[in-house]
Parts: structure tokens; C-alpha cells; sequence
């Protein structure tokens, strides 16, 4: 069973960008939130991390800050 995955970014971000290429190469289904034009989702993400900083990745209620390529892969077991 695929986990849920939610990443918080911005279209200008590069750590942002690169997250979704290595959730692409690992064929990893995710939902994308564009924290800059979605202000609902900016707020829900400020809730969950109590800061503004993206990327932020949400991986079943797992919140991950920045492009931590290991906590990542530790958290959907790959």
C-alpha cells in the first residue's frame, strides 16, 4: 500500500524541484502544494512545521523539512 505524500513547495525552489525528481525516480505518487499561490495550504503547512522554510514533505503525518534524502527514504521504506 502506496503512503500518502504531500510536498509543500514553490515553482522557484531548487531543493523544492529536486525533491520531486527523486519522489519521480521512485515512483512515488505525491500531491503538490504550491505554497506560494495556495494560501490554504501555506497556512496548513506553517501549522504543521511552525515555519514559512519549503520544501516540506508530509509522509502520513511524518513531517520532513528541507530535502533530507535519507529521512525520506527511511520514512517510505525505500
Amino acid at each position: 500500500m502506496a503512503k500518502s505524500v504531500r510536498v509543500y513547495s514553490t515553482p522557484t525552489c531548487p531543493w523544492c524541484i529536486r525533491v520531486k525528481q527523486f519522489l519521480k525516480d521512485s515512483n512515488i505518487v505525491f500531491e503538490d502544494y504550491d505554497v506560494g499561490t495556495d494560501q490554504v495550504r501555506a497556512e496548513e503547512m506553517i501549522k504543521k512545521t511552525g515555519q514559512m522554510g519549503v520544501p516540506v514533505i508530509d509522509i502520513e503525518g511524518e513531517i520532513i523539512v528541507g530535502f533530507d534524502k535519507e529521512k525520506i527514504k527511511s520514512s517510505l521504506g525505500l
